[in-house]
C-alpha cells in the first residue's frame, strides 16, 4: 500500500493525525479510512502532545488510580499520568500515584489481569485509554473486564473516536468525526464498498496494516 497520507489537524494540539482513504478491514468492521497512529504512539513528543490534550479534557475533581492502555498506547499513558498528576488529579491508592497497565488476552480473546496486576484494578478508579474507537466493541470488552475484576470505571479516552459514547459512558477523544466528518465504519456483512466491488486495500489493527 502506498504511503499517501493526509495530515488532519485539530484544536488544541499541533500533533497531526495521518489518514489515508480507501477500503480497509478491521476485526469488527470495514472502514473508509486507515488512521496511521504509528508515530503518535511511539514518538515521545507526539505522545506527550496527545496526552496533554487528553488531560485538559477532564475535570480536575476526578479520581484516577489506574490507566488501562489498549492498542499500544502505553507511551501516551505514561505521559498522561504525568499530566494528570501535574494537574492535581486525585488518587486514592497509598502511593499517591497512577498505575499504567497494559492488556493481556487469553486464548479465548478475553482481556485478563494476572494476580499481580489485580490490586491495580480492584477497587481502583480506572481510566481506559484507546488509540481508535471505531464501533465500541473493544471498549465494551475492556469495560466488562474492569467490572469483573472489581474496578471502578471513570471514563474512556482515545486518540480518535467515531462514537460519542459506549454503553452510556462518554468517549473523550482528541480527534473525532468533527475532524474527519466522512469517516465511516460498516458491518462487514453490509458494507457499501463491498457491494460496489471495491477491493479491500489492507487488513488493519492496532499494530498497523497488512496490504492485500
Amino acid at each position: 500500500m502506498e504511503h499517501t497520507y493526509t495530515k488532519i489537524q485539530t484544536m488544541g494540539t499541533d500533533v497531526p493525525l495521518k489518514v489515508t482513504a480507501g477500503h480497509f478491514a478491521t476485526n469488527h468492521a470495514h472502514t473508509n479510512y486507515y488512521l496511521d497512529m504509528t508515530t503518535i504512539k511511539a514518538r515521545a513528543s507526539e505522545a506527550h502532545g496527545i496526552a496533554r490534550v487528553l488531560a485538559g479534557l477532564y475535570l480536575y475533581d476526578m479520581v484516577i488510580d489506574t490507566i488501562v492502555c489498549m492498542e499500544g498506547t502505553q507511551v501516551i499513558g505514561a505521559f498522561l499520568t504525568e499530566e494528570l498528576t501535574k494537574g492535581g488529579f486525585l488518587s486514592t491508592n497509598q502511593h499517591k500515584t497512577i498505575y499504567v497497565v497494559g492488556p493481556e488476552f487469553n486464548s479465548n480473546s478475553q482481556l485478563i489481569f494476572r494476580d499481580n496486576l489485580v490490586p491495580m484494578i480492584q477497587d481502583k478508579h480506572v481510566l481506559i485509554l484507546m488509540a481508535n474507537v471505531t464501533t465500541g466493541q473493544t471498549v465494551s470488552q475492556v469495560m466488562e473486564s474492569i467490572q469483573y475484576y472489581g474496578g471502578i470505571l471513570q471514563g474512556v479516552s482515545a486518540v480518535f473516536s467515531a462514537v460519542d459514547s459506549v454503553n452510556g459512558v462518554p468517549v473523550i477523544s482528541v480527534f473525532g468525526k468533527k475532524d474527519l466528518p466522512d469517516y465511516e465504519a460498516y458491518d462487514y456483512r453490509n458494507c457499501p464498498m463491498c457491494k460496489k466491488g471495491e477491493k479491500i486495500r489492507a487488513l488493519v489493527n492496532s499494530f498497523g496494516y497488512s496490504a492485500l
